[in-house]
């Protein structure tokens, strides 16, 4: 469990505090001035209209897009204002004096957003002068960034050296969800593995292995384990200085008695496309001229039949090439059978959430994460800095 203080654990009233938000939404790329997706927003009014409520001057702020790409927060702002019903101005440059003279007449209940912390090369090196700047538009900081909890930058970790830093509601929701379903979990825990390579998920395979009761392993990063077992997996994507690895893992889940399962079969074809025809494969085997890129129909009903028998279900990465409608069935059915489950779901990782969001089964699910690199990071065991640095309770 969190034990980090929230902003329940401290007095706000009247109080200028700086919150570190996640706005970090798409953009539409011929209108950059409208949000295809608001649900990071959605996620941060929590946290603001219990500050507003509690009478709190509060100053937003978040970074968009990468460093050099200067996006704006302008169509954020915007949003905030229709969600909270009340003017959120942007303040277009931290180091004027009109940002500065705007924050010393804030009123309680007032609401501001700081421009993209990225328009400043400063906030990706931590810079301390930049945090600083950040520190002393106020007197308490608060973070709800889950999304950015895994960087060290100056507006989630440096600015906690000179502010008492508490956690908004945002990141206890996520770290609770991730403590409760892996470090606490009703059982069976089953563990749903995809994605494309082993490379990425090691950290994360080998710490669950002594969470789980069973491991069901799906997407290209399958055929490394398959092959390592001397099935043929034809063109599949594979990573042949990771076969010793898979090996490894595998006698790791047999050494503790943990269901680790793979692939039974597969949806093959010539390539990614979706032109050619997907064949269904007859076993764990791929022809010499095709990849797999799905999971197969048996394998489809043994890992339901898991996720219906389970109490706790964690899911990081996509079992197919979901995007590609021939190749989404197993993803697909991953996310029903979890939607329609009576376990404990927790989705986690950006392209697990990805697929939950194109099934329109998101509402469905206990815990969406809304952070891809951050709760793989909590998935492998990892501190990350953006909380480590808050105050202890």
């Amino acid at each position: 469990m969190l034990n980090k203080k929230t902003i329940r654990d401290i007095s706000v009233s009247g109080k200028k505090v700086l919150v570190r938000c996640d706005f970090n939404v798409p953009l539409d790329k011929d209108n950059p001035n409208v949000i295809t997706s608001d649900k990071r927003i959605k996620e941060s009014l929590k946290t603001i209209n219990y500050l507003i409520g509690a009478g709190a001057k509060t100053i937003l702020c978040s970074h968009i897009g990468k460093t050099g790409q200067n996006k704006s927060l302008r169509p954020v702002a915007k949003k905030l204002s229709e969600f909270l019903e009340k003017y959120v101005p942007l303040l277009k440059d931290i180091y004027s004096d009109e940002t500065q003279n705007i924050i010393d007449n804030l009123n309680d209940g007032d609401v501001v957003l700081l421009e993209n912390t990225r328009m400043y090369e400063e906030e990706e090196k931590n810079d301390p002068e930049f945090s600083k700047k950040l520190a002393s538009f106020a007197e308490i900081f608060v973070n709800d960034a889950f999304g950015t909890a895994h960087r060290a930058h100056a507006s989630t970790e440096g600015v906690t050296h000179y502010l008492p830093s508490v956690c908004g509601f945002l990141i206890e929701k996520e770290i609770n969800a991730f403590d409760n379903s892996i470090n606490d979990p009703k059982r069976p825990l089953v563990a749903i593995i995809g994605g494309s390579k082993v490379s990425t998920k090691i950290a994360v395979l080998t710490n669950l292995l002594d969470k789980v009761d069973t491991m069901l392993i799906g997407g290209a990063m399958s055929f490394t384990f398959l092959k390592a077992q001397g099935y043929n997996i034809g063109k599949s994507l594979v990573e042949d200085d990771k076969l010793e690895v898979a090996k490894e893992i595998m006698n790791k889940a047999k050494e503790k008695n943990i269901e680790f399962l793979l692939p039974i079969d597969h949806i093959q074809s010539k390539d990614t496309s979706g032109i050619y025809d997907a064949i269904l494969t007859e076993d764990q085997n791929v022809n010499d001229d095709m990849m797999g890129l799905d999971i197969g129909f048996k394998t489809v009903d043994m890992y339901v039949d898991k996720i219906q028998n389970a109490a706790t279900v964690v899911w990081n990465g996509p079992v197919g090439m979901f995007e590609v409608e021939e190749f989404a069935n197993g993803t697909k059915k991953i996310a029903e059978a979890m939607a329609k489950s009576n376990a404990i779901t927790i989705i986690g990782g950006g392209d697990s959430v990805a697929a939950v969001e194109k099934f329109g089964l998101e509402e469905n699910m206990t815990h969406v994460s809304t952070g891809g690199g951050a709760s793989l990071e909590l998935m492998e065991g990892k501190k990350l800095p953006g909380i480590e640095a808050l105050d202890n309770k």
